[in-house]
């Protein structure tokens, strides 16, 4: 394998690992705190609302857009470090 195609192995490797803790977070907050353990978290109150309905309802969402904007920043220093940035 030459050096360029080892970079760009090293590239893929890298983005991989970026989206599986990105949906590894969302899949913790939408199904393990949204879901699973939302019953325990009722007994915690933000704004008024329980914690486990918040998650339930919003937070699984407002987490989500805020991982999109996060994978975006991350995958630009990405592109701009291995030079594929357009």
């Amino acid at each position: 394998m030459d050096k360029t195609q080892e970079r760009l192995a090293q590239y893929w490797r890298t983005n991989l690992r970026y989206v599986f803790i990105i949906l590894s977070i969302w899949a913790l907050v939408s199904y393990v705190l949204g879901i699973i353990f939302a019953k325990p978290l009722n007994s915690i109150h933000i704004g008024g609302f329980p914690l486990g309905f918040w998650f339930a309802n919003q937070g699984s969402e407002v987490i989500f857009v805020i991982l999109i904007f996060v994978y975006v920043a991350l995958m630009n220093k990405l592109d701009r470090d291995y030079d594929v940035h357009e």
